[in-house]
Parts: C-alpha cells; structure tokens; sequence
C-alpha cells in the first residue's frame, strides 16, 4: 500500500509539472524543485516516467542539441579562420563549453536509449567542433609564428640572434656591401641565460583557451599532437640555421677528420644554445599554451625536443663509438665537456616523466664519451709499443716518437681536470701490475701519464740498440732523457708524476752522460797513461812517442765522428764538452809536459806535439753540432 501511495504521489508531480511547464526547461526545473523538496522526488524517479512518455525521448535534451547544433555548425563550416573575429571566437567557445556541459550532465543517464542516443548525436557534434578547434589552433600556431617572426625582424633588437664568429660576421658584411645589400643588425649571443617569446603574448592566451576546452572535451592527445608539430619544425628550423646538419652515426663516421672537427665546433655551439635558450623557451611555451594540464605540457613538450634532442645526442654517440686515433682527443674531449657541462641543463630542462629517456641517453652518451678518452689513450700505448726500432736518428738525436708524445701529453694535460674526472670514474683501466710503485702517485691520471712514460722510456731502449757505438746509444738515451724531463717540468705533468719521479729521470740522464765518457773517451785516456818511471830512458821515449802517435789518430777519429752527433739542448751540449775537457786536458797537459822533459826527445818535442791544450778544448768545442767538425790543430 506504502508503494501505491508513493507511486501516486510521484504521478502526480510529474502531472503538475507537465501541467505547468509551458516547455521542457520549465517542466525540468518544476521537477528540480521537488527534488529539493522532498528527498522522496528524486530527480531520477520523477523525470523517468516523462522520458517514456515522451515519443521523441528526452525532449529537452534534444532541444538543447538543436540549438547548440546551429551555433557550433556554422562556425565549423565557415571557410575562414574563425579567430579572426574575436566574438566570432568567443561565441564558439561559448557554445563549446554549452555542449561540454550538456554531456557531462547527462552522461549518467547515459544507459537510458533515449538519452543515449542524444548523447551520441551530442559527441559527434563535439567531435566536429574538435576537429574545427584543432584546424584553429594549428592556423593560430602558424600566423602566430611567423607574424612574430616579421615583427621581431623589423626591430633593432635581438630579433635576429647570431652565433657566428666576429670573423665570420665581418665577411659576410663585406660580402653584403659589395651587393649593395642592406646589413640586418645580428646581435652575438653572449648570454645564454636568456628565454625567446617564441610567440605573440595574445597568440598564447588564444592557444590556451583552445587547449583548455580540447583537455575538458578528452582531446588532449590531439591538441597535443598538432602543437607538438608545429613547434617541432620550428624548433628543428632553428637548429638547422645554426649549421649543424642532420647527420646520421653512419655519415658522421664517415666523414673527413677535417670537416669533422669544423662540425664538432657547430655542434658545440647548437648544444649551447639548444639547452640553454631554445628548450627552455619551449619549456616556457608549453607551459603557459597547456596551463593547468601539467601533463599535456610534459607531453608536448617531450614530443617537441625529442627530435632536436636526439639530433645533437646521436651527434655525439657518433664521435663516442668512433676512432679510437690518437689525434682526436682533444675534439673528443670538446665534445665530453660540452656534454658535460649541458648535464645541469638536462636535468632542469627534462625533468618530468616523458623527458626521462631522454635525460638518461644524454647520460649513457656522456659515460660512453670518457670511455672513448680512456679507449684513446690505450690506443696511444699501442701506438707507443707498435713504432717499430728500423732506422737510427742521425747524430742520436730527438726521435720523432718522443717529440709527439710528450706534447701530446703535454696539451693533454691543458684539459687535467676533465682527464682526472674521466680516469677516476674507471679506476681499473690503469691495471695494478702495470706499475710497480702505483701507490706512490695521487690520482689515476697520474698513474695514466707515468705509465705511458714508462712505455716510451721501453721503447727508446729499444730503439738505442740500433746504434752499433755504445757512445752513441747513450747520447740517444740522454738527448731523449733531457728532452721528456725538460717537458714534464715545463706542464702540469710535473705535479702529476711528483718531485721523486723527475729526480729518478733526471739521475738516468746524468748515468747516460757518464755512460758516454766511459765509453768514448777511456780508451783515449789510456793512451796518456805514463810508463813506470824504472824503464831505461831511450824505452820511455820510444813509448811515449808511439802513445802520443796513438792518442792523436784516436783523438782525431772521435772529434771526426762526434762532431756529427746531435746534443739538441744547449745546456747540456756545453755541460757535456766541459765534462769532457775537465777528463781529457788534464791528463793530456800532464802527458804533454812529461814528454818535453825527456832528453832524448828535447827540442824535437814540438815536432811530435800535433795539438796543445787549446787546440785539444777548440776541438771538444766542436762536437755535438750536428754537422762537419773542422780539423783544427796545430801540424
């Protein structure tokens, strides 16, 4: 009975309604206030019966869809861009939002036929309004670019960013002079901490009030989409006029060392510019395009720098995996640095969700970039083991090997602090048993650099073997020795490799200049030995005659040879002759002067003397000039 009753009173309210109601809205909101009247007229309960009534189902609805049909219609068929006229834009947002409303809604009601269908015919017409939104957003896009583009281009301004050298922009002025052209004022780009309005302030606002109904109405994805296109190319235009080209890994690979190196310089330029002013700003863009949609902002974003950012980081990868060739440190570590120094930037720029790939490529990247600088410098130690010990420098003197490593190393070590960062980040490629006092250095890059030391110094030992003359062996060795400490004291290697280290070198090359003496001039200082004093005096006169004969054929020989060795450095040239002078006048003087006091011998002494103690110091004056010695001495 209880339900009886319920039913009837139901019937009647929707009776009164129906009654009173001069149309749907008015009978719907009749039916709203008993709602709030009574809890027993539940919006539900009361408009049921009046849908099954009604023939066409949901009358109001279908009212409502009629009118926003018309309005929404004739702004989708027009054939001009509708932000055009700013009420003709309003009034279809307007509408828009009418619609976007009237689903919502209903959409709970969805389940019924009458209203499902309504709302059926409602979601086409809001998908053709979308697909209108989308063609306008992409025109506000476009017309937004580039009427920005002409207006900052009539500024005297930074409309037009340069990157270009001072050189550089020199010769093309001149150039445009000799044309009679116009000279665009280019302002060089010394700050990177700027942003570009890479639109007009009111483009922005429209493209926000576009997107924000896109976003309510489910289309996020596409309003996304277009943007994302748009700005790309842009975006891509703008990488492109900083000259760096769009090379895959193969092409990089594959070209000439010297453009290579030119390429790396546009690269370092474009990255810089890239994350420190073009991302950024797009940042800004997205942010103020999709704001309040945080996630439609990352998206957009990430699908608009995904391509210039893969562009710059498969450039780098490039010169990662590529030759391992000594000569390419330097522009390899260019390029280590610059990505180095970008990481910040990586992190702030990319730091949502979608950016994470890309965030962690630029970091493998980095990583793979030390390990082509360690991968270089293993391909120096076989370098340094593979230079073959065939021809013997002429004289003794700086073989090429150790002339090129040792400035090598030298300009090697302008770059220490990254070279230290890269060593200390695989402490193994410098194996324990490699050297034996490794602890005794303070860091892996000094391990690094005693360890090639250690390999040059094998192999110039090697290479001395060639020289048939044990003098001459010990020349080369002491020429090469003077030269890699002289270098070692003269660059940061001398912190790397330690006081103990320069000392223990510099000890072998004075082992080397005693080595030479022994060597060259033992045999001669034999020849000036006296005889026992007991020998009758006719027997020491003939004795030393022979001896004098045999110091003066030796003595010429060796200053006819050595005059032709090479002692490049000039302090140890005149330290070497001095030693030998201090070795060699002495005995001569004393050897000289004995045989003047021989009686047998007497006044003919001066015939047999052929050089006095002057001529013996002009002729070890003479030596080590690399050249024909003269034959100076007195007959």
């Amino acid at each position: 009975m209880a339900e009886n009753g319920e039913e009837k009173l139901l019937a009647v309210a929707r009776h009164i309604a129906e009654t009173l109601g001069q149309n749907d809205t008015m009978a719907d909101e009749i039916l709203q206030i008993f709602s709030n009247f009574d809890g027993r007229f539940s919006r539900e309960k009361l408009s049921e019966k009046m849908v099954d009534q009604d023939p066409r189902g949901c009358g109001s609805l279908d009212r409502t869809l009629n009118s926003l049909d018309r309005r929404i219609s004739q702004y989708v068929a027009i054939d001009h861009p509708i932000w055009a006229d700013s009420a003709a834009s309003s009034a279809f947002l307007e509408a828009i939002d009418e619609l976007i409303g009237t689903i919502r809604a209903w959409s709970p009601m969805a389940s019924e036929n009458p209203v499902g269908a309504c709302l059926a015919r409602a979601d086409d017409l809001l998908q053709q309004a979308m697909f209108r939104l989308q063609d306008e957003f992409r025109s506000l896009m476009e017309r937004g670019a580039e009427s920005f583009e002409l207006s900052r281009n009539n500024r005297d301004s930074t409309g037009n960013l340069s990157f270009d050298s001072e050189d550089e922009n020199e010769e093309n002025e001149e150039e445009l002079l000799d044309n009679g052209g116009h000279i665009p004022i280019a302002q060089p780009v010394t700050d990177y901490n700027m942003l570009i309005d890479a639109l007009p302030s009111g483009t922005i606002n429209d493209l926000h009030e576009i997107a924000k109904r896109m976003v309510a109405a489910g289309f996020g994805k596409e309003c996304s989409h277009v943007y994302s296109v748009c700005r790309r190319e842009f975006l891509e235009e703008s990488i492109s006029r900083l000259g760096l080209q769009k090379l895959s890994i193969d092409d990089v690979q594959k070209m000439p060392w010297q453009e290579l190196e030119d390429e790396i310089q546009r690269w370092i330029k474009a990255a810089n510019v890239a994350l420190f002013i073009l991302f950024p700003s797009e940042r800004q863009l997205c942010d103020r395009v999709f704001f309040g949609f945080s996630s439609a902002a990352d998206l957009s974003f990430m699908e608009v720098c995904r391509g210039s950012t893969i562009q710059l980081l498969n450039f780098a990868d490039a010169i990662a995996i590529g030759s391992r060739s000594p000569e390419r440190l330097f522009k390899v570590l260019d390029v280590f640095e610059t990505l180095r120094d970008l990481m910040p930037a990586f992190d702030s720029v990319f730091s949502d969700q979608y950016c994470l790939v890309l965030r962690n490529e630029a970091v493998t990247i980095w990583r793979r970039l030390g390990e082509a600088i360690r991968g270089i410098f293993m391909e120096l130690e076989n370098l340094i083991r593979r230079d073959p010990a065939k021809a013997a420098v002429p004289g003794g003197g700086l073989h090429p090997i150790t002339r090129y490593v040792m400035n090598y190393l030298r300009a090697a070590c302008r770059s220490r602090e990254t070279l230290e960062q890269v060593f200390d980040e695989n402490n193994g490629v410098v194996q324990s048993n490699k050297l034996e006092d490794r602890g005794s250095y303070s860091s892996s890059m000094s391990v690094q650099m005693a360890w090639i030391m250690e390999l040059l110094e094998s192999n110039l030992e090697v290479k001395s073997k060639v020289y048939r003359d044990n003098a001459l062996c010990s020349v080369f060795m002491m020429n090469n020795g003077r030269y890699i400490v002289q270098k070692v004291k003269d660059s940061d290697l001398e912190s790397l490799l330690g006081d103990d280290w320069i000392r223990k070198h510099t000890a072998k090359v004075r082992q080397y200049s005693t080595n030479y003496q022994r060597s060259s001039w033992n045999k001669i200082l034999g020849a000036l030995k006296l005889d026992n004093s007991s020998l009758a005096s006719n027997a020491i006169a003939k004795s030393m005659k022979e001896k004098l004969k045999l110091f003066n054929s030796q003595f010429e020989e060796v200053c006819k040879t050595q005059s032709t060795w090479l002692v490049f450095d000039d302090q140890l040239r005149e330290e070497l002759r001095i030693s030998v002078s201090r070795l060699l006048l002495p005995a001569y003087s004393n050897f000289i002067g004995r045989l003047q006091c021989i009686p047998e011998i007497g006044r003919n002494a001066d015939r047999l003397i052929r050089y006095s103690p002057e001529d013996i110091e002009n002729r070890i004056n003479e030596l080590f000039e690399g050249g024909t010695g003269s034959s100076g001495g007195r007959k």
